[in-house]
């Protein structure tokens, strides 16, 4: 139980590092190679924080791969495809399409299968 709770985490950190991350960029002007570019990627709050939401993500990870058998662990991040999904409806009120609900329904399935 411990290591899917931990790998729960992970995956939602992860997650939410891709929400901060559309959010900044939804918030920064078009790419390009410009110095004003890449002074709007600093000067953006969102973009802080999925830096920091991915950093923590990479070290809790770093301490799961260590703790547990990689069999177990790396088939866990496909958690952050559900919480990615419920982000995309939560937060920016995209639609989810039933065969997508349906992929939901077998990543779960497939976990609480790997846990065991």
């Amino acid at each position: 139980m411990w290591k899917f709770i931990l790998c729960v985490l992970q995956s939602a950190m992860l997650a939410g590092g891709q929400v901060f991350l559309k959010f900044a960029l939804q918030r920064m002007p078009a790419f390009s190679w410009s110095r004003a570019f890449f002074l709007s990627v600093f000067q953006n709050w969102h973009f802080a924080a999925c830096g920091l939401l991915f950093a923590s993500a990479s070290l809790l990870w770093m301490y799961i791969v260590k703790a547990f058998p990689l069999s177990v662990a790396y088939p866990m991040i496909s958690l952050s495809y559900v919480f990615g999904i419920l982000a995309a409806i939560f937060f920016f009120k995209e639609e989810v399409t039933l065969s997508q609900w349906l992929g939901v329904a077998l990543i779960i399935i497939g976990c609480m299968l790997i846990v065991k």
